[in-house]
């Protein structure tokens, strides 16, 4: 491969940095055409690391009328007329959150900050929502145009204290009330005639009885099914735009370009953001590994938010059963502060994602996108139960288990059981739930494919691990025998649907000690199919 390849933009949210400089840019200005032109106020959800601050760079560019930015891509040779409109963009990455007080204080100077950039004097000093109103009025009566308001992760002030206890919790309750009354001078304004675009994004939905009922006009896109590749690559967008990437990876590692293809799929893809039948891959993550030449964990790297898992901890929530989690579509964003549910939450960061969706019952299947977000959460949440650090023994696990050799891999999970501290292993938690949990956590976080609590006809198998070669079927006891297990298995012919696939099953039957603290018993017995 003889041709210069342009450079990927890991991590470069500034469109016209990108643009300048020669990166890669995946044209989605289509899909912001299509909502210029067609309304007004809108709304965005999407996961960390997916693109929605450069989203918001490429929406500022556009209303700055830099046509010349936009060559070659769908937006300039469409009829937009290239206006350029007063704008006011907020970066809640980068706007100071500790408390109420410093809050209100870092939102005041910010609009100090765009009057005096617009040569504008804003007479109102202290009170936030009259400053912010002034401004708003003062841009456009300047430009005799709507004003276009762009923010980027607005519920930074908020998530950033949930999840953390009581006083953390007040002050996120008291930034979302200052937020609340930010956002209603939008409406005012809208009212008044000085808008004319607004577009907000963050991770989370906050329920619009919480930030958004001052502002009910926003069209929420979240979920929309129009435009549930706004952000992410498509694997069209990847036949299109980054076949030669591929290529390159596999001349230099010498692999075949189907089988890469296909290990990526299944470590980068399978975001569905709606009952649309079209899965996204992560930017951050696939640029990353294209980059490298080296498919790896890149999410990891970022860290799991801790609110989330404080929350999934604190409610005690089963944690296996997300690789198969069934709601219907209120689940998605009816939740306060007060009552926070993790599972919208898991949704709305990339932990959990459609995997399907019933159109006669309305009703969605979650689970994890990919194996690279399964291997991230689980390695977080296992370190969170078991106050362990990961080592080479997770690994190892993973190779056992893939070899065949799942005594060895048991007896490596008995040796990680035995470490966890004692303080963790309080007798009021200690039950089958917890040391099922806890296995689970072991397996996933090594990195094997995995499921828990599939259904079948007869009953729900309690795990499920599926390798190249072979399908372990496991039960798990407490304080019983592992042979009741096996007779549990067997009776129920949880196996059945796993026959003639042309691997081995193996039958696993695991009896945890209450009394031990760890697993006391097992059994192990392949399936005789013939």
């Amino acid at each position: 491969m003889n041709k210069k390849l342009k450079n990927l933009p890991i991590g470069i949210s500034n469109f016209e940095k990108i643009r300048e400089k020669d990166y890669l840019y995946i044209d989605k200005t289509k899909h912001l055409y299509n909502l210029i032109t067609t309304g007004e106020y809108y709304f965005l959800s999407r996961p960390r690391r997916f693109g929605k601050s450069l989203l918001i760079s490429t929406l500022y560019n556009i209303f700055r009328g830099k046509k010349e930015l936009f060559k070659g891509l769908y937006i300039y040779d469409s009829d937009y007329e290239w206006e350029e409109h007063p704008i006011i963009r907020l970066d809640f990455n980068v706007i100071s959150n500790d408390n109420a007080k410093i809050l209100k204080e870092a939102l005041k100077k910010k609009i100090d900050e765009i009057g005096e950039s617009e040569g504008l004097e804003i007479e109102e000093e202290d009170l936030l929502k009259e400053k912010f109103e002034e401004l708003i009025k003062k841009l456009h009566k300047k430009h005799n145009k709507g004003v276009v308001f762009l923010a980027d992760e607005y519920d930074k002030p908020i998530i950033d204290h949930i999840g953390q206890g009581e006083e953390e919790l007040r002050i996120a309750e008291e930034n979302r009330k200052i937020l609340k009354s930010f956002y209603g001078v939008l409406k005012t304004a809208d009212g008044n005639g000085w808008l004319s675009f607004i577009f907000i994004t963050g991770i989370t939905k906050f329920s619009k009885v919480s930030i958004f009922s001052e502002l009910n006009n926003l069209t929420d896109l979240s979920m929309d099914k129009r435009y549930c590749d706004i952000l992410g690559i498509t694997e069209e967008e990847i036949d299109r735009e980054l076949t030669p990437y591929i290529e390159r990876f596999c001349e230099e590692e010498k692999l075949k370009c189907e089988e890469l293809r296909e290990e990526l799929r299944g470590y980068y893809n399978g975001y569905k953001f709606s009952s649309k039948d079209v899965r996204v891959y992560n930017p951050f993550s696939l640029f990353s590994a294209l980059e490298k030449r080296s498919i790896e964990n890149y999410w990891f790297e970022t860290g799991t938010p801790t609110f989330l898992i404080n929350l999934i901890k604190e409610q005690n929530i089963y944690i296996p059963e997300y690789e198969n989690f069934r709601a219907d579509e209120f689940m998605f964003s009816t939740y306060e502060l007060s009552d926070l549910n993790p599972l919208p939450l898991m949704f709305q960061s990339g932990y959990l994602t459609i995997r399907d969706y019933d159109k006669r019952l309305r009703i969605y299947e979650l689970s994890y996108p990919n194996k690279e977000v399964r291997e991230s959460f689980t390695k977080n949440l296992f370190v969170e139960y078991s106050g362990l650090k990961l080592n080479v023994k997770y690994a190892n696990v993973r190779v056992k288990i893939e070899d065949g050799e799942i005594e060895e891999a048991i007896e490596i999970m008995k040796s990680i059981f035995s470490e966890i501290p004692y303080t963790l292993m309080r007798s009021d938690r200690i039950d089958e739930s917890y040391f099922h949990i806890v296995f689970y956590l072991i397996v996933s976080a090594s990195g094997v494919g995995i499921r828990s609590e599939v259904l079948t006809s007869k009953g729900r198998i309690d795990l499920l691990i599926e390798t190249k070669n072979r399908y372990y079927i496991v039960e798990f006891k407490c304080d019983q025998d592992a042979s009741k297990a096996i007779e549990q298995i067997k009776e129920k012919k949880y196996y059945e649907p796993y026959k003639n696939r042309g691997k081995e099953i193996i039958l696993i039957g695991i009896n945890f000690s209450t009394e031990e603290k760890n697993i006391s018993d097992y059994k192990i017995e392949k399936l005789r199919t013939k």
